[in-house]
């Protein structure tokens, strides 16, 4: 029996482990490459098994970097079961769509781009066809449901206390005559968590793989990340500038609605508008509502009460993009909650282009921001960053609230694992960036005396010896699409010089729209060169 680690090794990205025995092939999470370049390369080349040999998948959760592969890995010939739990099929039913829908945007601008440099045109990752083909394989389970995957293979899905649906996966593969328990923690949520339940325990496993996003790092408690939110809330409302918080959709988003109608209820911060300006936040709000057997017993005496824990009155969802271009041209003294969390994508670049420049404002950081993101360069204190190919300089107060956020820190994570039995277990620490991973490694060994591992991305390790091998997925050149990028830049400007100066010798007027499509086409593509280096 083998495992390889197609992600979310030495990263906090990509989550997809691949479980082999002599009969049957399983996936566990096939989740997109997010960040720096590098990492997003990977998201574009083949798994050494090919998607038509993998018998089944096994999610834990919904979000992207678990979920963002399977409509590829379904282009690419995988039609078989997609176990998981309810509340993530209702999620991916939303957030699958809308990530190929930025695939078909983002290859947009790429193929206008090689029309005007006589390239032949390039193919999104995927397509909402194949999202939705995707859609088709989903195989929803309960907590506490034991599922055969496959013969030999069973699984149970365990509450993790993430996000909604999120889920700890326990596996039990037997081969000649022995049975082997993997445990696959998912992402562990942190206790105490608003709306839904704490991670249920697990106590025992022969193989453990487990987070380690926070596994160096210690959360606020919950009484300080209230007060610090609290006050800067009163900040911004003292200085007249607008609030500006960037959310992943699914969990964070919820969770700052529900914080916000706390603190409303009250009294202790004034009554402001607050704007979900990112449909598929709306969208996953709705599923939050029908989706109630998940939420805790807190929220489950709001409801009672007949308040809702995710409505009040100053709550407007605004849909459509006109509604999104009105809150920059008019909200003042507001809050805007947008996604992505990470600032990588969606309206939330409108909303910094039209704000970190002005004093009064603030942005509010509430999650993890990954190596080479946007989100990471301002919480790392950038004094001017491009948004839409324009330099805009960061005048805004950039505040990082760790509290708010959905993964276990260090503590929660020992917490957690205190509650296992087996002095032979041997512990995979994965899905963190390398110095977590690798610190967090460390502690298990001097806490627990147990066998670790932090592995390395394509590492394949026989269970039954710990040798490991590596897949030939192929090394990455790393400047070879720059190379390209550069070519095409100095192109565009050979075009530009040549229109202008033959537009002067036969002093004519110079085509003014052209000239600004040109000129925004060239800022584009140096931003990106810029964001590549």
């Amino acid at each position: 029996m083998r495992i390889e680690f197609v992600g979310g090794a030495r990263s906090v990205t990509g989550s997809s482990f691949i479980v082999k025995t002599d009969a049957s092939t399983v996936m566990v999470d096939c989740g997109m490459f997010q960040g720096k370049r590098e990492l997003r390369e990977r998201n574009y080349l083949d798994l050494i098994y090919d998607p038509p040999s993998i018998d089944s998948l096994l999610l834990t959760h919904a979000h992207i970097d678990h979920s963002g592969l399977i409509p590829r890995l379904v282009k690419k010939g995988f039609g078989n079961n997609i176990f998981a739990t309810k509340a993530t099929v209702d999620l991916c039913g939303i957030m699958l769509p809308d990530s190929a829908h930025i695939q078909e945007m983002d290859v947009e601008w790429v193929n206008r781009r090689n029309k005007k440099l006589g390239r032949d045109p390039v193919d999104p990752l995927y397509t909402q066809d194949d999202a939705a083909k995707a859609l088709e394989c989903f195989a929803p389970v309960q907590y506490g449901e034991e599922v055969q995957v496959q013969p030999g293979i069973r699984a149970r899905f365990r509450d993790a206390g993430h996000i909604l649906g999120s889920a700890i996966i326990e596996l039990w593969v037997e081969e000649n005559g022995k049975e082997t328990k993997i445990v696959f923690s998912g992402d562990l949520g942190q206790k105490d968590q608003a709306i839904i339940r704490d991670p249920e325990v697990v106590e025992d496993a022969d193989i453990l793989l487990i987070e380690s996003t926070y596994g160096d790092r210690e959360h606020k408690n919950k009484a300080d990340t209230r007060e610090e939110f609290k006050n800067i809330l009163l900040e911004s409302y003292n200085d007249n500038g607008n609030i500006i918080i960037p959310a992943f959709a699914v969990e964070r988003t919820q969770e700052i609605i529900y914080t916000l109608a706390d603190l409303f209820r009250s009294g202790e911060v004034p009554r402001v508008p607050v704007y979900i300006d990112s449909p598929l936040a709306i969208s996953a709000t709705e599923i939050f509502r029908q989706n109630r057997e998940c939420f805790d017993e807190e929220t489950a005496r709001i409801l009672l009460s007949g308040d809702s824990p995710l409505d009040f009155p100053e709550l407007t969802f605004t849909r459509t993009a006109d509604e999104s271009k009105r809150l920059n041209r008019e909200a003042r003294g507001s809050i805007i909650i947008s996604a992505s969390g990470m600032c990588t994508a969606g309206r939330i670049k409108f909303h910094l282009q039209n704000n970190l420049y002005r004093r009064e404002s603030s942005v509010v950081f509430v999650g993890y921001q990954a190596e080479g993101t946007l989100g990471r360069r301002l919480v790392d204190g950038a004094k001017k960053v491009r948004l839409y190919g324009e330099d805009v300089a960061v005048k805004a107060k950039v505040h990082t609230i760790g509290g708010f956020s959905a993964h276990a820190d260090r503590s929660g994570l020992l917490d957690w694992m205190d509650n296992f039995d087996n002095p032979d277990m041997t512990v995979f620490v994965v899905h963190g960036e390398e110095t977590s991973s690798v610190n967090f490694a460390e502690e298990i060994r001097a806490r627990y005396g147990l066998v670790t591992h932090v592995p390395r991305w394509g590492e394949i390790v026989s269970l039954d010896t710990m040798k490991s091998e590596y897949a030939p997925y192929g090394n990455v050149d790393s400047f070879g699409e720059i190379d390209n990028e550069m070519e095409s830049l100095e192109h565009m400007l050979a075009t530009l010089k040549a229109r202008y100066a033959q537009a002067k010798e036969e002093n004519r007027n110079i085509d003014l729209d052209q000239l600004e499509e040109d000129i925004n086409d060239i800022k584009g593509l140096m931003g990106v060169i810029v964001d590549e280096l």
